[in-house]
């Protein structure tokens, strides 16, 4: 049973709203004070609704929002809050949005609609075969070329496209070199402020199954398949002259899927990577596919040199954004449909798939909320949109940064989310 001391500070806190500024902004110490004293019901945001009504919408969102804000947690951590009204066009909250801490995951939202945005939804992850020389008499007399685009998903059911390419030509033993081209991209082949002991992608512009062994592969699948190679393997650059044997592609949705539904960080560096090539860029450099972002953050009006974009994954350590940056590139999405439509389909949906499809279940954030999730170290993100109750479109980004746990920041979000998609 709640005492008649906190049911009298909650009647008090349920008025504090309407004496608020309109967006919601900075919660002061009284208040804290107020609503830690209510107590843990309060602060997890659970209906109070016995105690005293609540306002009507937005007022009630704000009031919930600012019970969430005035957590304990928020003593030994930071958290960059906003949410946006696509519907009303306006700001409905907003919470230290200003702040730059490091968006881990999320950073992939950056990645994905600088990527729809710049390279359409046409866009193709090429890996092609060439050779140059003469066949005769079923030799090959030259060197075959492996160039590679940087596709993510170029798997053993592509090679094996590759090699019934040149048994189509008719050849039937190669004599001459097996050249990887990789000048797609520079040699760096890990991000800048990865740390050592992650699990991270090896950022090779050639791969197989998402590992660096093509030039291997292929031999193999090669002699398997009964060519007779007098060959030798060697890094270089495909000729202007090589002819095309084959070419394999996979779509941007078909790269953009895993990516954001599984928060894939091969798929979000080859992306990235793309955005440096579209430059004309050879090799592709993270320094040129950063300029492209830089390019859309001053297209939808703050300042490139606000934020440090280092990778387009969110691995790197070096990123830091703001939660201001992550739903000004959320409103530019969804008022842009050629992007909306690809990114949409792309999120995790709450309780159903993706990172997502265990967090919010029985809440009405489920199956309404769509959004990417992010976790580091000390970090945890959310960002993304969901209908209110009232039918209004809303789009928000959460960042919690020195949280002990990422349990507690997923837990602070998925309240947040609850109390945006509540009557």
């Amino acid at each position: 049973m709640f005492s008649l001391g906190k049911i009298l500070v909650a009647a008090a806190a349920a008025l504090m709203p309407a004496v608020l500024p309109a967006q919601g902004l900075d919660v002061t110490a009284e208040w804290r004070a107020r609503t830690e004293a209510a107590g843990p019901a309060d602060t997890l945001g659970c209906d109070t609704a016995g105690l005293a009504p609540e306002p009507a919408w937005p007022l009630n969102v704000r009031q919930r929002l600012d019970r969430l804000a005035a957590s304990p947690m928020f003593e030994t951590s930071q958290v960059g809050l906003m949410v946006y009204d696509l519907t009303a066009d306006s700001v409905l909250y907003s919470l230290n949005e200003r702040q730059r801490l490091r968006p881990a995951s999320t950073m992939k939202l950056l990645t994905a609609i600088a990527a729809i945005d710049r390279l359409g939804g046409s866009y193709l992850f090429r890996t092609s075969l060439r050779y140059t020389g003469e066949v005769n008499g079923g030799t090959l007399s030259g060197d075959v070329y492996l160039v590679g685009g940087f596709d993510p998903h170029f798997n053993s059911d592509d090679m094996s496209a590759f090699v019934e390419a040149v048994r189509d030509m008719g050849v039937d033993t190669i004599r001459g070199r097996i050249v990887a081209d990789r000048s797609m991209k520079d040699a760096d082949r890990y991000g800048e402020g990865w740390c050592w002991d992650d699990d991270n992608p090896v950022l090779s512009p050639l791969l197989v199954s998402k590992r660096d062994r093509f030039a291997e592969r292929f031999l193999s699948k090669l002699r398997d398949a009964g060519v007779v190679v007098e060959a030798d393997t060697a890094a270089g650059r495909v000729p202007a002259e090589a002819y095309e044997v084959c070419t394999r592609t996979h779509t941007l949705d078909q790269v953009l899927m895993p990516m954001m539904k599984e928060s894939d960080n091969l798929c979000a560096e080859a992306m990235f990577y793309q955005l440096g090539a579209s430059t004309g860029a050879h090799p592709a450099t993270a320094r040129r596919s950063r300029e492209v972002v830089r390019q859309l953050i001053s297209k939808v009006g703050l300042s490139p040199a606000d934020y440090r974009i280092a990778d387009g994954s969110g691995l790197s350590l070096y990123n830091y954004v703001s939660a201001e940056l992550e739903v000004r590139l959320l409103r530019y999405a969804y008022r842009n449909s050629n992007v909306y439509s690809h990114l949409m389909p792309s999120l995790p949906v709450a309780g159903e798939d993706g990172t997502l499809a265990r967090r919010m279940r029985g809440t009405l954030a489920a199956g309404n909320v769509r959004a990417k999730t992010g976790s580091v170290a000390a970090v945890s993100s959310l960002a993304g949109y969901c209908t209110a109750a009232n039918g209004h479109v809303l789009c928000f980004a959460i960042i919690n940064q020195g949280v002990r746990r990422g349990s507690e920041g997923r837990a602070f979000q998925d309240s947040v989310c609850a109390a945006l998609c509540r009557p």
